[in-house]
């Protein structure tokens, strides 16, 4: 019985192994030789592994696919909260994302908030190209509400429009730009350095 817990271990440890093979050797050795003294612990009865409490363990861990995609989360969570690149950051959110709710709330927020500054800025950059057309216009619509527009020059400016910044577009735009992707940043580095904060108790046996 301990020769089949034994291979039910290295069998479970072995496909972590594998879905864990984009990350460092040394990384992964460090993963697998925790999670073997984990379950070790766990299952070891008389002296002897017990393919009871082996099934106990590895069933208390989750298959390891999940396991490695834990894993792999923090991983690129970690770098990106290194980089601050925003692209790093984006792409370690949509790991995120897939795996908790928080995370998709987190992506969503990032992805506005980046976006807006992306179109600020271009919209400065893009005013002396097309002066007639970039800014932020007011018109009405057909209902004859007020309505404001960002526009990047792409196309003639609304029909009865006000460009209601004019060339201070580019000096505003820039800088609320350009600080609107910091704080963006700052929030979606915050909100993942909470979550590996609180995953930290739990990352010595399972991210």
């Amino acid at each position: 019985m301990a020769i089949v817990a034994q291979e039910k271990v290295d069998i479970y440890l072995g496909r972590l192994r594998v879905c864990l093979r984009s990350l460092h050797s040394e990384q992964v050795n460090d993963i697998v030789e925790e999670l073997h003294s984990h379950l070790l612990d766990k299952a070891i009865v008389n002296g002897e592994l017990a393919v009871r409490e082996v099934d106990a363990a590895i069933k208390e861990l989750g298959s390891p696919e999940d396991l490695a995609s834990e894993y792999l989360t923090d991983a690129a969570l970690a770098r990106a909260e290194v980089s601050r690149s925003p692209f790093r950051i984006l792409a370690s959110l949509f790991r995120w994302a897939s795996l908790r709710v928080a995370g998709f709330f987190v992506l969503i927020s990032s992805l506005v908030g980046y976006f807006l500054g992306a179109s600020l800025i271009l919209c400065a950059v893009l005013k002396p190209i097309h002066p007639q057309s970039a800014g932020l216009w007011s018109f009405h619509d057909s209902s004859g509400d007020l309505d404001l527009s960002l526009r990047l020059g792409f196309g003639s400016a609304p029909a009865g429009g006000h460009d209601v910044l004019g060339w201070w577009i580019v000096p505003i735009g820039l800088v609320a730009g350009f600080g609107l992707v910091m704080l963006t940043t700052r929030f979606a580095i915050w909100c993942v350095r909470l979550y590996r904060q609180s995953r930290a108790p739990h990352r010595n046996i399972a991210v």
